[in-house]
């Protein structure tokens, strides 16, 4: 009997979506904890919308509302443990597309098949179609994505961290 026990216990955990430590990597889980830690600025295992306010305040961001801070807190089911907090993040990568799809969107805006977009072309398309960026989201964008030299943007690295979350490092 023990056996049978045994075995049903390990398919349990195995791939399903009770266990989401599964549906990253051991460097990814490593990262969404050190965010973790750096959140919970009161180091009681929990994120708290003071811990939020804290956090924030760290980074320049000194009259949040107290509105939006519960409205992140709400997010969650319940307390936002580190488990919690993994799984938001699980739960909002899921609704990605993969990254072959969204290269391929891309690609559509790359004809010659250079990996890179005219940054002034990118950015009238954002700012004037469908969804539109603001001038503070196009300014992020290119922080975060800086044109080349000769004014081209690496869309297949914003694919990349757009599915990864993090920049493919130089081979």
């Amino acid at each position: 009997m023990a056996p049978k026990k045994a075995k049903r216990r390990q398919q349990q955990g195995e791939g399903g979506s009770s266990n989401v430590f599964s549906m990253f990597e051991q460097s990814q889980i490593q990262e969404y904890k050190e965010a973790f830690t750096i959140i919970d600025q009161n180091r009681d295992g929990i994120i708290s919308k003071d811990d939020l306010r804290d956090v924030l305040a760290t980074m320049g961001q000194l009259n949040v509302k107290n509105e939006e801070l519960e409205a992140m807190v709400k997010e969650a089911s319940g307390p936002i443990n580190f488990t919690v907090f993994l799984t938001m993040f699980g739960e909002k990568l899921k609704g990605a597309d993969p990254e072959d799809v969204i290269v391929s969107a891309f690609k559509v805006l790359d004809p010659e098949v250079t990996g890179s977009i005219k940054k002034e072309f990118l950015e009238e398309l954002l700012t004037t179609q469908c969804d539109r960026f603001t001038a503070e989201e196009m300014t992020n964008l290119w922080a975060a994505f800086p044109p080349d030299v000769a004014g081209n943007v690496d869309y297949k690295n914003i694919c990349y961290v757009i599915t990864h979350g993090e920049e493919k490092e130089e081979e």
